[in-house]
């Protein structure tokens, strides 16, 4: 359930995709998107480094 919202969140179709809520509102949940990608990119790029010693 958990990983179904985050996928949703994360899904390209939804994240271009205009919505009702206002623009600062919009911009927060692009904010949050781009630091949720950033951290998965990161916890990836650290696994890769440790599999690679």
């Amino acid at each position: 359930m958990f990983l179904r919202r985050i996928l949703y969140y994360l899904n390209p179709v939804t994240l271009f995709g205009r919505s009702k809520a206002d623009f600062n509102l919009r911009f927060m949940h692009g904010i949050n998107r781009i630091s949720i990608l950033l951290f998965l990119f990161c916890i990836v790029v650290m696994v890769v480094r440790a599999l690679s010693r």
